[in-house]
C-alpha cells in the first residue's frame, strides 16, 4: 500500500499541474448495492474539477469519499486508495476531524447553523483552536467572509442569524464557514441547485476566484456550469468514470460515445 501511495502524483510530466488528491481502484458499496467500481481519478492542485453524469451515477458518493463522509453511513464499505498529497486518507492512524478541516464541504442546500452570522464563520476556528484570542478570531471571520465575497453585505449585520440572509448569501456564508479553517480542498455538492440565476452567477464567480488558493471539486447536474467553472471534467456513468479530461476538450471532442450521448442530451 505504501509503495502504491508513493507513486501517485509522481508519474506525470514535469510541467504538469501537481496532483492534490487521487483515487485508485476505488469501490464503494451500500450493502448489496455497488455504487462505485474501480474509480481512478486525479484531482489537480488549484484547479476546479467538475463531476458530471446522470442522477444516481455515483458523483456524490465519490465526493463523500474524498473527506470520508461515507464513514457516517451504516453499511457503507469503501475499498481502494484515496490520497491527499500522496498519503492514504483511510489510514487508521489518521485523525478524521483534522482531515475534514483540510478538506471542507459545501452542500446542495445552504445549511447555516442556527447561530449569528459571526458565529457561523467562527465555528470552525473555535472548535479547532485556531485563534488565541478574540482579535485573532475576528480577523479570521472577516477574512473568510471577504474571501467568500460576503463581508461588504453583512459587516453591519454580524449579530443577525445566518438564516436571515438570502439563499445565495447563505450559501456564501457556508463557503466562508468552510474556508475559515484554511482548508486545502473544497468539495461542493451541487452548490447552486437551490439558487436563482443571479445568485448562481455570483457563486460561479466566487469559485473562479477561490481556485487561486484552493483545490475545488464540484458535483453539478448543469453541464453549462461545468463548462464555465472547471478546468477538468469527469463523466460518471453507472458507478464508473467513463471519461476524464480537459473540460473544453471533453465537451467539444468526447472520446467515448456515452459521453457524447450524455452531453448532447440523448440520455441522462
Amino acid at each position: 500500500m505504501e509503495a502504491q501511495t508513493a507513486l501517485i502524483g509522481h508519474n506525470r510530466p514535469a510541467d504538469a499541474t501537481p496532483v492534490k488528491m487521487a483515487t485508485r481502484d476505488l469501490d464503494v458499496s451500500y450493502g448489496a448495492i455497488q455504487a462505485l467500481a474501480g474509480v481512478e481519478l486525479d484531482i489537480r492542485e488549484n484547479e476546479v474539477t467538475a463531476l458530471i453524469g446522470p442522477s444516481g451515477c455515483g458523483k456524490t458518493t465519490f465526493l463523500r469519499c474524498l473527506n470520508r463522509m461515507n464513514d457516517t453511513i451504516e453499511g457503507c464499505v469503501v475499498s481502494g486508495l484515496v490520497t491527499l498529497d500522496g498519503h492514504d486518507i483511510y489510514d487508521r492512524s489518521l485523525d478524521v476531524v483534522q482531515l475534514r478541516a483540510r478538506i471542507g464541504m459545501v452542500f446542495q442546500k445552504p445549511n447555516p447553523f442556527p447561530k449569528s452570522i459571526y458565529d457561523n464563520a467562527a465555528y470552525g476556528p473555535r472548535i479547532h483552536g485556531l485563534a488565541a484570542n478574540r482579535d485573532e478570531l475576528d480577523e479570521i471571520v472577516v477574512t473568510s467572509l471577504e474571501k467568500a465575497g460576503l463581508w461588504k453585505e453583512v459587516r453591519d449585520r454580524m449579530g443577525e442569524p445566518g438564516t436571515s440572509l438570502s439563499g445565495g448569501q447563505q450559501q456564501r456564508l457556508c463557503i466562508a464557514r468552510a474556508i475559515a479553517v484554511s482548508p486545502e480542498v473544497i468539495l461542493m455538492d451541487e452548490p447552486c441547485s437551490a439558487l436563482d440565476p443571479i445568485a448562481t452567477a455570483r457563486i460561479e464567480e466566487l469559485i473562479d476566484e477561490l481556485r487561486e488558493n484552493y483545490t475545488i471539486v464540484i458535483v453539478t447536474h448543469n453541464m453549462q456550469q461545468a463548462a464555465r467553472v472547471s478546468q477538468r471534467t469527469a463523466f460518471f456513468h453507472l458507478g464508473q468514470v467513463v471519461e476524464m479530461g480537459d473540460t473544453v476538450e471533453l465537451f467539444t471532442n468526447p472520446q467515448d460515445e456515452r459521453t457524447q450521448g450524455y452531453i448532447t442530451g440523448r440520455f441522462g
